[in-house]
């Protein structure tokens, strides 16, 4: 027999008020249609899902009547809003982690007498993860021309070419007519003159017919969405192949085969924890995987880029071009740099990772997939 929750009950567990719950039936938000043994009215399961997803919504600052909708969508179940409540929360947590990272930066420049302006203290209230990390794109994330041909000789013949999170741009082919689809206003912003046309859209709902391209890529982007497999099956529907630059998160990887996550920044594994694994990306697309060595002297700027030359995650301009330092928080980042400090000097690094000096390339978790 399901089990039904009475209204006080559902308060206590729910952490509201009866009141609340009241305003919710009375409104037509959340309406027990159960009944107790001695005749009152309870919650079912069903309603109890339904208060769960108002609670997340509610909770992350949307209204009653955008609340409504969101909980009316016909096409929307109940994995879809757990799926969306966990994207907007990651989201939530990465622009609060943003904010702290601001808010030290102006108090280590106060602490030295340094004011900043109006228009930097005003930046630092609700700014996205790309807003923080994409300033610096331009500076450090430029195209790997040997990473590029891999990308490129995947896309074969295609001619029509959507670049799905595509950034600033810096791995579209120039020889094809391409599509570009970018979310972030600070990126779109910094698309050089004359790159292809860019759309303001996210991966999970492109606004393209079925089959509109002969060919869709995703660069070092997956990560960044709210439901990756989603974004893919979205790719598969609107291309006739589909090849997609992303890492293996796996401890295999990359997570204990790259000395700056090993030994340095343990915190990553907590950030990818939850991700889907590189076999689910590819199995949802029918992708086969291919490895993407890192030449030693890569120009990409991406996470992994600088693995033989360490000191350069010592500068604030790499780090800040990359999400996962922001991700991390202030505290890690600030640890994991003193500690890379104190080691290149002591000579601590060189000694631990002396099979690295000789290599030209690292197999480092990156992977290439083609559908």
């Amino acid at each position: 027999m399901e089990e039904h929750l009475t209204v006080g009950r559902v308060a206590e567990l729910a952490g509201v008020s009866v009141r609340t719950l009241h305003h919710y039936d009375a409104v037509g938000l959340v309406r027990p249609s159960a009944r107790t043994a001695a005749g009152y009215r309870a919650y079912s399961a069903g309603d109890v899902e339904r208060l769960r997803d108002v609670l997340g919504y509610r909770r992350l600052g949307f209204g009653l009547r955008e609340i409504a909708e969101l909980v009316d969508e016909p096409a929307t179940d109940a994995v879809a809003h757990l799926r969306r409540l966990r994207g907007l929360l990651l989201d939530q947590r990465d622009r609060a982690a943003a904010m702290v990272t601001a808010i030290d930066r102006e108090l280590e420049s106060r602490a030295m007498g340094i004011r900043t302006t109006p228009e930097e203290q005003l930046r630092m209230f609700g700014p996205q993860l790309y807003e923080v990390i994409g300033s610096d794109y331009l500076a450090t994330r430029r195209t790997e021309p040997r990473i590029a041909a891999r990308v490129w000789e995947a896309l074969g013949d295609a001619r029509t070419v959507l670049n799905v999170g595509a950034g600033t741009g810096s791995y579209e082919p120039s020889d094809r007519d391409v599509t570009a689809v970018e979310p972030s206003a600070v990126m779109r912003a910094q698309r050089p003159p004359g790159a292809a046309r860019c759309v303001a859209a996210e991966a999970e709902a492109l606004p393209f017919e079925d089959q509109s391209f002969d060919a869709a890529m995703a660069f070092s982007t997956v990560h960044h969405w709210h439901d990756p497999i989603a974004g893919l099956r979205e790719m598969r529907r609107v291309a006739r192949r589909v090849v997609v630059f992303t890492h293996d998160d796996s401890a295999s990887g990359w997570l204990h085969r790259f000395w700056l996550t090993r030994d340095y920044l343990p915190e990553v594994a907590g950030l990818v924890a939850d991700r889907p694994s590189v076999d689910q990306l590819a199995g949802a697309i029918g992708a086969r995987i291919e490895p993407v060595l890192i030449p030693w002297d890569c120009a990409g700027g991406f996470f992994e880029a600088y693995w033989r030359r360490p000191e350069a995650y010592l500068e604030e301009p790499v780090r800040r071009a990359v999400s996962v330092w922001t991700r991390v928080g202030p505290e890690a980042e600030q640890r994991a740099v003193d500690m890379l400090r104190d080691d290149l000097s002591s000579g601590r690094w060189a000694e631990r990772n002396r099979e690295l000096i000789a290599l030209d390339a690292a197999e480092l978790g990156l992977r290439l997939l083609v559908a």
